[in-house]
């Protein structure tokens, strides 16, 4: 009746489900209970056990049973109470009595849970050792108490899609085992067409990572057609930037209700261009929905109303914030929707007009994204669609000082190379915002769950083929519990299906390109000289595209990285706990502060670890990834990124420019607020 309850709750909150798949109210789950007591002594071939310390239980159990076989069951230590009453009246039913029996380490967890449980102030045992309650109130009949009620549900409890309260509506999600979910993507997988957007020569053709087969094509612009495009965009910017903000915010909003409305196709463009998952794409989606909510949002209340800051008497100081100018948001392939969304909406509900550069190898989900943004409003000089050649755009965009502002996510070195680019002029400062890669860890210590450890392990080292920003790279294993924890991540990864993303039951899809698997191939080789392969995936013989089987090695130090691997490789380090300081220190001294992972229950050390870690995202007895726009912030430091966090109430600071006004009353004649004023 408990167990778990509240991770169910949990977790259909993340999921954005319409409704809980467990009763929110203890009163309904315990009708719930008597009404299963019902239907299994209405089935003569069924011998019910019935596990339970609650008295009303037990003996409403009695009263239906009859003469019926069944028993009751027990925990050893508790309920002996009511066992002997139940034998002192005359009751001949069977008592079961069982018991956890193992090691410590793996009865802890369990024993702790059923403490909470049973602590409780809505558990029976709690209640009935409550002095202030009397035994009417302990054994009040559910039935009636329901009956009572105009809502069976907890109205303490908002539904999932209500948990940002008036803010913003959470994403719409589903259940990914939900068959007519599955029917749904699977449709929209078969009704997928190749999104052939021109017919002139110079244009890019896009591939399907999982077979090599074309999925689309989209025109290229040359320096002419980028020059123009530059220019529109700043002759829009006047206009867009007087735009009301409470109009902006509300196109933004009309725009992730679009995406929404389209999620099925969507997913499905996902699933061809970037192989991700199922439930991957379904996760990118919601995630571009709640950056269009969220950002509205915080846009309002951040260009809305001027902000008065306090000063001496006699003086106005009203601060107020600005668009900047024409920003150029360049996105990543392996978020090729969220992350592009993310950027080009922050960018324009601020009041600037966009240039938006795609990933060169996932272009197509953009181009129906920018689409969409048009057909509810915008304008085409606002936001435009680029697919250039790289240098075509450093010479006309990057290094012209009529650019405002770049957003880019990728790799540290690209970050690098765009900056001397905006450097080459002698106009303004180019603001760049920057979310560049990481070599992120996760650390182990002995007091950790493994039943925790190893499936957020394997979930961050795996997840989308190991092609995310924030995945799981090092695993650093406390040298007490590494051997068995070893051999439980073996054991997991040989369960993950390497596949075509276009089944449902694929947990691995393929790498971007075949320059990427050709790189993380030969970093299998250079781990096997450097390394000891733990374990290493098969690739099923009918496979084509650009797949690479999911890897386990164990290195002696973290010097034998030089660089981010981004894809399916988990590397092992053993660590003494004495030397754990020594530990934090070497992540810390990559230079990399993007993401990191900690298990331990042991709350000093969660503290300490907390206090000295350097990275964006700490991540403590949960998994590395699928950071959720407006509770998890995301971005970091150091080479892994500048400035403030996507999907944070900072954010979008970024996008704009600050400007303060000073006003002196007293040059008015006089200061009428302090001359009027009256202490009587």
């Amino acid at each position: 009746k408990g167990a778990y309850w509240d991770s169910e709750i949990k977790w259909a909150q993340q999921a954005g489900l319409e409704s809980y798949p467990v009763f929110t109210q203890k009163v309904t789950t315990d009708v719930s209970y008597l009404v299963c007591a019902q239907q299994l002594f209405s089935c003569e071939w069924i011998y019910p056990q019935f596990a339970t310390h609650n008295t009303l239980t037990v003996a409403t159990i009695l009263h239906i049973a009859r003469d019926k076989p069944y028993e009751l069951q027990r925990l050893q230590g508790m309920g002996e109470e009511l066992t002997t009453a139940l034998r002192e009246q005359g009751h001949d039913v069977k008592m079961r009595v069982y018991a956890p029996v193992g090691a410590h380490q793996d009865l802890l967890p369990y024993l702790v849970r059923r403490l909470l449980e049973n602590g409780a102030n809505t558990s029976f045992v709690h209640q009935i050792h409550d002095p202030r309650l009397s035994d009417e109130q302990i054994l009040q009949d559910p039935v009636e108490i329901l009956l009572q009620q105009t809502n069976p549900t907890n109205h303490l409890l908002p539904l999932p899609r209500y948990i940002y309260g008036s803010q913003r509506m959470n994403a719409k999600g589903f259940h990914v085992s939900d068959p007519e979910f599955i029917s749904s993507v699977q449709e929209a997988i078969q009704g997928f067409k190749p999104m052939k957007l021109t017919t002139a020569t110079n244009s890019k053709t896009i591939v399907n990572p999982a077979d090599g087969k074309e999925i689309g094509r989209l025109p290229v612009l040359d320096k002419n057609a980028l020059t123009k495009a530059f220019i529109s965009a700043q002759e829009s910017f006047a206009s867009w930037s007087q735009v009301p903000i409470t109009t902006r915010a509300d196109m933004m909003r009309q725009f992730g209700d679009k995406i929404e409305s389209h999620l099925f196709e969507y997913m499905a463009i996902i699933i061809y261009e970037a192989g991700k998952t199922y439930d991957d794409a379904l996760a990118e989606v919601r995630e571009a929905i709640d950056f269009c909510r969220y950002y509205a949002h915080h846009a309002e209340a951040m260009f809305a109303h001027p902000h008065v800051l306090k000063g001496p008497t006699g003086e106005e100081n009203i601060l107020s914030w600005h668009p900047r100018g024409v920003f150029m948001c360049i996105s990543p392939w392996n978020f090729p929707l969220a992350i592009f969304i993310g950027q080009v909406v922050a960018a324009l509900v601020s009041g600037n007009t966009v240039l938006a550069k795609p990933a060169s190898g996932t272009p197509l989900i953009a181009s129906r994204a920018i689409k969409h943004l048009h057909e509810i409003g915008v304008s085409q000089k606002v936001v435009q669609l680029i697919i250039a050649d790289n240098k075509d755009l450093e010479e006309i965009i990057l290094s012209s000082p009529q650019l405002a502002g770049i957003a880019f996510t990728g790799s540290t070195e690209t970050a690098r190379h765009l900056v001397h680019q905006t450097l080459k002029h002698k106009g303004p400062l180019v603001p760049i915002i920057a979310e560049t890669g990481g070599q992120n860890g996760m650390i182990v210590d002995s007091s950790a769950l493994p039943e925790q450890v190893v499936p957020d392990s394997i979930r961050s080292a795996f997840k989308s083929a190991g092609q995310r920003c924030s995945a799981l790279r090092v695993l650093f294993l406390q040298n007490e519990v590494a051997d068995s924890l070893i051999q439980l991540l073996k054991e997991a990864a040989a369960e993950l299906v390497i596949g075509d993303p276009r089944e449902y039951t694929t947990d691995i899809g393929p790498v971007i390109s075949a320059q990427a698997k050709s790189e993380l191939e030969s970093h299998k080789e250079y781990l096997k000289l450097k390394g000891k392969l733990i374990y290493e995936g098969l690739l099923p013989k009918e496979i084509k595209g650009h797949f690479v089987s999911p890897a386990i090695y164990e290195i002696p130090d973290l010097n034998i990285l030089s660089k981010e691997v981004f894809g399916p490789i988990l590397h092992i380090i053993r660590y003494n706990i004495a030397n754990l300081e020594e530990v934090l220190q070497i992540i810390n001294n990559t230079g990399y502060g993007l993401t990191m992972g900690l298990h331990s229950r042991l709350p000093r050390r969660i503290a300490a670890i907390s206090k000295s870690s350097k990275v964006g995202n700490l991540y403590v007895n949960r998994d590395m990834i699928g950071a959720v726009v407006g509770v998890q912030p995301f971005g970091g430091e150091g080479l892994s990124g500048t400035g403030f966090k996507a999907g944070g109430p900072n954010y979008l600071k970024r996008f704009a420019v600050e400007r303060v006004r000073t006003v002196n009353l007293t040059a008015q004649g006089g200061n009428v607020t302090l001359l009027t004023q009256n202490n009587l």
